[in-house]
């Protein structure tokens, strides 16, 4: 043990947790899974401990080029072990986030991160019993719940579908295996796709229909389900489920994808009183970038910096990430979310720049 890890051992009762506007992540391993997943493990960049739900997600800031991008990852790490934290990220195509993570993210290097947040957790939604349902790189929130479960609540049932297209892209089929034997209760399931599968493999092979699904999981309409992956596996068991006359109030997906925004005439009902100040013009200060500028009736306070070429970060522009965090520092909004901001943090006067509507004028921190 080197005297770095005796001091973070023998202080560790009297870290605090980590805070996203305080600390940066540092990266301490990156790990291939397959050939286009890798596993980014991080720590504090100053000794803290990780608070968050298994399930969550963050946000990191990637310097791609000149201008950062914010991309969101959910956890694959398990908040029962809190000194640090790792994102199970696939590169697509197309990637540009995640594909500089691949070939620049390295030991030693830091990041600057938001969160971590989320709904999708079972926290959030508790059950008697569980399924979870993935495919892919969606996989990572399940491993979460399920390593927390392993940690700390082993005797919960679980049945846990992991969807593919071939077996070499199953992600964490091993690990899975070993977890099994510590929960009595875990019951595995792996579907690969088509005829193409091959290496020895010997499961069910093709997609998650209403036929398979009983094959798996038996009883999975007493089950509370999980859901991830990509958008039309989720839209294919949502509608699966729905056809079969599963209880939906207990299906939950994960998807960064936000809620269509709400209408004038719906802004104006959820103002109450207020509700001539959103249609009017209002003045916004924005005190860092020394610009005082009118509003377009309805408009976010995104849109009118973006208009007036004021940078605050965004990802999701829905509510969900909190990339856009920034503080109110005088004025009101009305600020419809989907998650992506804490009840504390609103309590400091932060906002959601995304989904805040002046009401009156108002003085921004950017």
């Amino acid at each position: 043990m080197t005297m770095e890890m005796a001091r973070s051992f023998h202080h560790f009762d009297e870290l605090q947790p980590w805070k996203d506007r305080q600390f940066l992540l540092e990266c301490i391993s990156a790990v291939a899974e397959t050939a286009d997943v890798m596993t980014f493990t991080f720590r504090s960049d100053r000794p803290a401990w990780f608070r968050y739900l298994p399930g969550q997600f963050v946000t990191l800031e990637l310097p791609v080029g000149e201008e950062p991008v914010m991309r969101t990852y959910t956890l694959s790490s398990s908040p029962s072990r809190p000194l640090s934290v790792a994102v199970t990220a696939k590169a697509q195509s197309n990637s540009i986030g995640t594909r500089w993570m691949f070939d620049n993210l390295k030991p030693g290097m830091t990041l600057k991160a938001l969160g971590p947040l989320g709904d999708f957790s079972f926290v959030r939604h508790p059950g008697e019993k569980y399924l979870f349902v993935s495919a892919g790189s969606g996989i990572t929130p399940m491993m979460s719940m399920t390593r927390w479960m392993a940690d700390c609540a082993p005797a919960t049932d679980v049945t846990f579908i992991s969807c593919a297209r071939q077996p070499e892209d199953l992600l964490f089929k091993a690990e899975l295996e070993i977890l099994a034997r510590q929960m009595p209760r875990l019951n595995l399931g792996f579907l690969v796709e088509g005829h193409e599968a091959r290496h020895g493999w010997h499961g069910l092979r093709g997609r998650i229909d209403a036929t398979k699904l009983p094959l798996l999981a038996p009883d999975f309409l007493e089950r509370t389900v999980f859901c991830c992956g990509p958008e039309p596996f989720m839209r294919g068991v949502r509608e699966m489920l729905e056809g079969v006359g599963f209880d939906m109030a207990r299906y939950h997906q994960e998807s960064f994808q936000p809620a269509a925004a709400p209408a004038a005439e719906e802004l104006a009902i959820r103002a109450g009183p207020a509700a001539g100040a959103l249609a009017e013009a209002a003045r916004v200060t924005f005190t860092m970038s020394g610009k005082d500028v009118s509003t377009v009736p309805g408009q976010t306070i995104l849109q009118t910096a973006r208009a007036n070429g004021v940078r605050i970060g965004a990802a999701c522009e829905g509510g969900i990430c909190g990339t856009c965090r920034v503080l109110k520092i005088a004025g009101e909004v009305e600020m419809s979310h989907n998650g992506g901001i804490l009840d504390d943090e609103v309590d400091e006067g932060y906002i959601l720049a995304c989904c805040s509507r002046p009401i009156g004028d108002v003085q921004i921190e950017a």
